[in-house]
């Protein structure tokens, strides 16, 4: 079975997978060597990582792209990739589509905030109008060449417009031909809770850590019916305590060992990469 078809068979189960995001390709390797049934390729993840700067509309296509490639050479397991706006109109998104498609892509998000777009956890955030918004996500539909690609319809309209417009406003972005809605940033705990009773189609909740929406349980989400539980800078934020812990004590101690258990050993970085596997391939090729 595709990735794709994978990736659609797990959404539509609505059991509420979790997918950590991946902001390159080792931490792609780490999650998908953890066992997890697809990854997240994270524009906020990709924007901190890669440029050190916040989630406010610094990234463009070719970094996604780009990212997007390398983590599809990396692992075989499902990859929904952030797409933000589709940077553009109805045009750029057809554009978008067609290359992250190419790219490796087995799903992309669309979003509804005005360019440049921010954290959806963010203040200050604003959103086009519902009638270009679905108009991108009919161009993003028209756009694939695999029917199996899915089309991932991301509003933020609850922060600016309510919970009702959001509703609403997901509600169409269905009809223009989405696969998977996501509602985010709601505020409330009877919100989460009312979301897969308003919406047919399978949704996406995301758990931002610090963010403004109430954390459950990935088991509770499954219970009430989201197919897909994210969690998009989980490792991004694992990953820069664990450098701030490490790099403390070398700071101050003026040496780390590998039994201080602040760092991956030497043994188990090259396990992560292959190396056993391209020593094969030189011996093959010597």
């Amino acid at each position: 079975m595709s990735t794709r078809k994978q990736l659609r068979s797990l959404v539509e189960a609505r059991q509420g997978i979790i997918v950590p995001g991946a902001f390159n390709a080792l931490s792609a390797k780490v999650i998908a060597d953890l066992g997890f049934q697809a990854i997240y390729v994270t524009g906020a993840g990709v924007t901190n990582m890669w440029f050190g700067m916040p989630d406010q509309g610094f990234m463009g296509l070719h970094e996604i792209a780009e990212h997007t490639a390398r983590i599809r050479d990396a692992v075989d397991v499902p990859l929904i990739v952030d797409a933000d706006t589709g940077f553009g109109n109805a045009l750029n998104v057809r554009h978008t589509v067609r290359v992250l498609e190419r790219a490796g892509a087995d799903c992309i998000q669309l979003e509804d905030q005005v360019a440049p777009k921010r954290c959806g956890h963010f203040s200050g955030k604003e959103v086009i109008s519902t009638e270009e918004a679905v108009s991108k996500i009919k161009a993003a539909v028209d756009a694939r060449q695999d029917p199996d690609f899915l089309i991932m319809a991301r509003t933020d309209a609850a922060a600016t417009h309510g919970f009702e417009a959001a509703i609403e406003r997901a509600q169409k972005f269905a009809e223009a031909g989405a696969d998977i809605l996501f509602v985010e940033a709601v505020t409330e705990a009877e919100q989460v809770r009312a979301l897969p009773q308003l919406l047919g189609k399978p949704q996406l909740m995301n758990m931002v850590i610090g963010g403004r929406t109430p954390i459950f349980n990935a088991d509770q989400l499954a219970e009430l019916g989201f197919g897909i539980v994210l969690y998009a800078n989980a490792a991004l934020q694992g990953a820069v305590t664990g450098m701030q812990k490490a790099l403390t004590v070398l700071r101050d101690e003026k040496e780390v060992q590998e039994s201080s258990g602040l760092v991956a050993t030497f043994a188990e970085r090259q396990r992560l990469v292959n190396k056993p596997e391209w020593d094969e391939l030189e011996k093959r090729y010597s």
